[in-house]
């Protein structure tokens, strides 16, 4: 068992039966829930969106090198600068560089995955540039030293008191303030970085092959400040965000809408293709886009779990997840949890060390019922179980058991071969550490079913 493994566990374990915490997801996903259900009646037949969009997706993977090659092309005759990194550190290595170019002390970031894959305020922090989150839930986290509890909902995992608290602390605002006193002190505060900035960073939803931009969508208006305040706009997304045209985001963007906030469509949906052009006031001297990897190759070289590729990041899954909603976001020790993370986040890390994220799912299907991009999750996540056996990835003890488990479940007379007096106390002796010391079983009947069958028929 691997050392994530173990603290997995222990998370999960804690999590599942702290009570304050999963009321607190329970609420946050509850109000989720309503949302989305409206969201998803808007549609005639949201079933046709999902089935446009998935087949879309599928296209984008058969050719993902020349839209990828395609993107390149129109974005540097856009005059960007197109930069590959193959992971993590070649990505550090490339902002460092540029942070230092521009003599940069203030960063704004808006809300975005992949920078928290690759660590970019830690990575901008460690050659003494400030990076300040400017998405309300990242700031939150981001106060509180922590990281995104869930892909679209960053702070979900705190009350509204828990915020007023923690502001209090830091900042000294009222410790009875309302939510909205609470957001108009972020905003007032976060103007006048957004002025000051020297370096403005976004993600990307989606990069347009067709014409060499990107696509944002938010709620809150601090991408747009993001990118157009400061005087570089630094762009860092992955390369399976690549769509063939600006077209498609009339499927695209109404679909994440209503499956990641429930919304008919997110307040602002922006085009970036480029620094301002001569005669344009406003906006950035200067645009970067940076295409990482960072383990997306080696997922893509998988037959079929390559399909996960497609995913556009609505959380839907993670929402739906009864897994999730009992050990929350923070146990999976990742990027991107749930039924997603579970199935890339081996591929994006060392698959050894991650593999039991794919043995943390009871299959219910719940998540690919509702994932828009019909991505079969627990189909991935039994074939990464599959390839960690194949790989060795597994204890000796681990393969012993399974091996025993499974003869002895193959033949009746093996099964009905102990009392269920002895398989009673052998049950008692290896209970907690088979279920815990918070559950508990009543035990195996005394007799098989097979057995009691047999007397009924007689």
């Amino acid at each position: 068992m691997s050392l994530e493994s173990k603290k997995f566990q222990k998370k999960s374990e804690d999590i599942a039966f702290d009570i304050k915490h999963r009321d607190k997801i329970k609420f946050n996903i509850s109000r989720y829930n309503a949302a989305v259900e409206k969201g998803e009646l808007r549609y005639a037949d949201i079933n046709i969106a999902r089935n446009r969009a998935a087949a879309q997706k599928r296209e984008v993977l058969k050719n993902l090198h020349t839209y990828l090659l395609q993107f390149e092309e129109k974005a540097i005759a856009n005059n960007n600068e197109v930069l590959w990194a193959q992971d993590s550190e070649e990505a550090i290595g490339y902002i460092q560089d540029i942070l230092k170019t521009e003599k940069a002390k203030l960063v704004v970031k808006s809300k975005s995955m992949t920078t928290e894959e690759i660590e970019f305020n830690e990575g901008a922090e460690a050659i003494g540039v400030k990076s300040v989150e400017t998405d309300l839930g990242e700031y939150i986290v981001q106060v509180a030293g922590e990281k995104p509890y869930h892909i679209v909902t960053p702070a979900m995992h705190k009350s509204k008191q828990d915020i007023a608290d923690l502001f209090h602390v830091h900042f000294g605002t009222d410790i009875d303030g309302s939510p909205e006193y609470l957001t108009n002190f972020v905003r007032e505060k976060l103007r006048d970085d957004f002025i000051n900035a020297d370096i403005g960073v976004t993600g990307a939803n989606f990069l347009l092959a067709d014409i060499g931009g990107i696509a944002v969508t938010e709620n809150e208006g601090n991408a747009i400040m993001s990118a157009s305040f400061p005087k570089t706009h630094i762009v860092i997304a992955g390369i399976e965000k690549i769509i063939p045209s600006y077209k498609d985001l009339g499927t695209f963007w109404p679909l994440l809408s209503a499956h990641g906030t429930g919304q008919q469509m997110t307040v602002y949906n922006t085009i970036y293709t480029s620094a301002k052009k001569d005669g344009e006031i406003d906006g950035p001297e200067k645009m970067i886009i940076i295409l990482l990897d960072n383990g997306r190759s080696e997922l893509y070289s998988q037959p079929t779990q390559a399909e996960s590729l497609s995913c556009i990041r609505c959380g839907a899954c993670l929402n739906a997840c009864p897994i999730y909603k009992n050990i929350g976001g923070y146990t999976y020790d990742a990027t991107y949890s749930g039924p997603i993370g579970s199935v890339i986040t081996p591929h994006f890390k060392h698959f050894g060390s991650y593999k039991h994220l794919s043995f943390a799912c009871s299959l219910c299907g719940r998540c690919e019922e509702v994932c828009p991009v019909k991505i079969p999750l627990p189909k991935l996540l039994l074939h990464n179980r599959k390839d960690s056996v194949e790989r060795g990835n597994v204890s000796f003890v681990e393969k012993m058991s399974t091996n025993f488990t499974s003869s002895v479940f193959q033949s009746r007379a093996l099964m009905d071969f102990l009392p269920g007096s002895l398989k009673n106390a052998g049950l008692t002796m290896v209970q907690s550490k088979l279920i815990g010391d918070k559950r508990k079983l009543d035990g195996i009947a005394k007799e098989s079913f097979s057995k009691q069958w047999s007397k009924k028929r007689k």
